[in-house]
């Protein structure tokens, strides 16, 4: 044990006796591990970002969208018709005695097109909805906030529920509960706030085709007596008129083993009214969801293999230094030899010191990895607020890297055995060195 404590205290020794070198060689494997950690933490918050919006949508909902098809119309034409398509009342009844007892089936009725409050106007999207659409869909709101109740439904009151982006704009300094806005000219009162919904609705809204932080919510029986089926949109003196009856359905099982089969039941009942769904997007968030964790898996694989190219880089590094320095050191290896060290010795000591040279890399790439994640929260906005970026990105672009645990054991480990597999060959040949001819070595 003393024995083996003094070849390493002598391989820590030689290499305290050339810092720089020491540093430079390890630099490959410092800036490996820290690659990897920064490559993974990256990767994993935007995994997760990912997977919290698509599980907004509810991982146990099966969503059924209107969706208007394609149409061959141009000119004139194009500027001005009424246009009905999507799901109907009819399609509802039928799911929704479909799926009693096994799941609940909440609607959604689009309506109004245009939100004013004052000189405020805002393009939104207003849909007339039930109570159990908060829990359908995990809406959160904010303090003092409530959302639709059943008595809203029976008296068709004139109360909104209001996204984020929604209060933002009309209220930037007061309080909204209790204010008034105007939908399409009708009268509402704010009674609750969403809490915001990602970045943009994140990918909960590519899939919807909206931006969730901009919705309102009213009592679907207000959105029926105010409003009707038909929805007239305005644009630089063209309109367009839409005659959807409900726009969302969503059906909430009891559990993501039934999603799938309750989707291909669900699709089965509206291709009746609607052969090869032309005019409605049929969205499972569970396939969403599985699907997304292949892709980051995969993404994750590849972003860490190149990642690893440093440290490959930094174990040649090693060697090559180490080689060198065999040859400077042969008459030391000689001394060591006619003292009485054997080949193992030898082996022993150069292996004590690629094992330092990395194993002192890893622990300074960790902390390194580890700084920069949790830097890049702040660094990120920063540097996208200095003018040469300016306009560049829509919207507030943030990272959410998280640091796991597993990456770096991973990459110490992995650096720790780059440095002793490239260290064995330089090891081996400094052993095999003649003592005689070592001895003479100048």
């Amino acid at each position: 044990m003393a024995f083996l404590l003094e070849i390493i205290g002598v391989g820590l020794g030689n290499l305290s006796l050339h810092k720089l070198r020491t540093f430079l060689t390890s630099l490959g494997i410092i800036l490996g591990v820290s690659a990897v950690i920064v490559v993974v933490s990256m990767g994993e918050g935007n995994k997760r970002s990912a997977l919290r919006d698509i599980e907004a949508l509810g991982a146990t909902n099966v969503i059924l969208r209107s969706s208007r098809p394609t149409t061959n119309k141009s000119g004139s034409q194009a500027n001005s018709w009424i246009f009905n398509y999507g799901l109907s009342r009819l399609d509802q009844r039928r799911i929704e005695a479909a799926f009693e007892g096994e799941a609940l089936v909440v609607p959604l009725k689009a309506t109004g097109g245009e939100v004013r409050r004052g000189g405020e106007r805002l393009v939104s999207q207003a849909f007339g909805t039930m109570p159990g659409f908060q829990d359908v869909a995990n809406l959160r709101l904010t303090p003092r906030s409530r959302y639709l109740t059943q008595e809203d439904i029976l008296n068709n009151s004139p109360v909104a529920v209001v996204g984020h982006e929604v209060a933002r704009k009309f209220f930037p300094l007061e309080d909204p509960i209790g204010s008034q806005i105007l939908i399409d000219e009708v009268v509402f009162t704010v009674v609750g706030i969403l809490e915001p919904i990602g970045f943009a609705g994140g990918s909960g809204a590519a899939q919807l085709d909206r931006d969730l932080n901009k919705d309102i919510h009213v009592p679907i029986t207000t959105a029926y007596e105010r409003f009707g089926d038909l929805l007239v949109r305005r644009d630089s003196g063209t309109f367009s008129g839409e005659e959807i009856e409900v726009s969302e359905l969503y059906i909430n099982t009891r559990s993501t083993q039934e999603v799938l089969a309750a989707s291909q039941r669900a699709r089965r009942i509206v291709e009746l009214t609607h052969p090869g769904l032309k005019d409605i997007d049929l969205i499972v968030p569970w396939e969403l969801l599985e699907n997304a964790k292949r892709s980051m898996l995969v993404w994750n694989i590849m972003l860490v293999a190149i990642a690893a190219i440093s440290l490959l880089v930094g174990g040649i590094g090693i060697m090559n230094i180490m080689l060198a320095s065999i040859t400077e050191r042969t008459r030391e290896i000689g001394i060591r030899r006619a003292m009485g060290a054997t080949r193992n010795h030898i082996v022993l000591q150069f292996l004590v010191e690629t094992g330092s040279l990395s194993a002192v890399g890893g622990l300074i790439g960790i902390l390194l990895g580890i700084s920069v994640s949790l830097g890049l929260k702040t660094l990120v906005p920063w540097i996208l607020s200095l003018a040469f970026f300016k306009g560049t990105f829509e919207g507030n672009l943030s990272v959410e890297p998280v640091v796991t645990l597993w990456s770096i054991v991973v990459s110490f480990l992995v650096a720790a055995g780059v440095g002793l597999i490239f260290g064995i060959y330089p090891a081996i040949v400094a052993s095999r060195k003649d003592p005689i001819v070592a001895l003479r070595h100048d």
